[in-house]
């Protein structure tokens, strides 16, 4: 026989109107409550002998500190930072497991170097994506307008090409030949005359 479970009592959450964000610096949040806990998470990842107080105490500070230098402008950024230290965190130990291995386990010692390598992919990945979440990976286009009155021959006739869908060689001259026709007549032509030489490529003789 199945009892029915009996409904759940509704939870009652109260949000700080007026969050102080001491803690900021650590999650990029107004409220401590979310940095105090992302503080944690960040803590039980480190691989580290969570056993020995004294040993954790002290490479949570430095994580915390490296946080803190970082400064988490928000908590997406706090979320991307947790994550970077904890993946670089994963990268070095496993590089330290992999070499630790003898090298007739050399099988152990490539598990352990490729999953380093994965998780330093990670924390490039990581780093990207922090600097692109604060504006360093945008890319800046300037346009720049020219007024007719600076607008060359050439630069017209490029112009007028381009607006006709481009045009071929026999209909658009030359830069130097726009010159030319444009300061003196162009030369004439002197027809020359018949080969003197033989089709057998020496003179006739006497």
């Amino acid at each position: 026989m199945i009892t029915p479970k009996a409904p759940s009592q509704p939870r009652s959450i109260t949000i700080d109107p007026n969050p102080k964000g001491e803690l900021k610096r650590i999650g990029g949040s107004l409220a401590d409550e979310w940095n105090l806990r992302l503080l944690n998470l960040v803590g039980g990842s480190m691989p580290i002998d969570h056993s020995d107080r004294e040993t954790s105490n002290e490479a949570i500070k430095a994580v915390i500190q490296a946080t803190a230098d970082i400064a988490p402008a928000d908590p997406i950024e706090g979320i991307l930072i947790a994550q970077l230290m904890a993946a670089n965190e994963a990268s070095l130990a496993m590089y330290r497991k992999g070499w630790a291995q003898p090298p007739e386990y050399f099988a152990a010692r490539t598990k352990y170097l490729q999953l380093a390598d994965k998780a330093t992919r990670t924390v490039m990945m990581l780093t990207e994506r922090l600097d692109h979440h604060r504006g360093r990976g945008q890319q800046q286009i300037t346009v720049k307008h020219v007024t007719t009155n600076n607008v060359t021959a050439d630069q017209a006739i490029i112009a007028d090409s381009v607006a006709k869908g481009g045009a071929t060689r026999s209909n658009v001259a030359s830069p130097a030949l726009l010159a030319t026709s444009s300061e003196r007549p162009m030369p004439m032509l002197i027809e020359a005359g018949p080969d003197p030489v033989g089709a057998g490529g020496g003179t006739k003789s006497k």
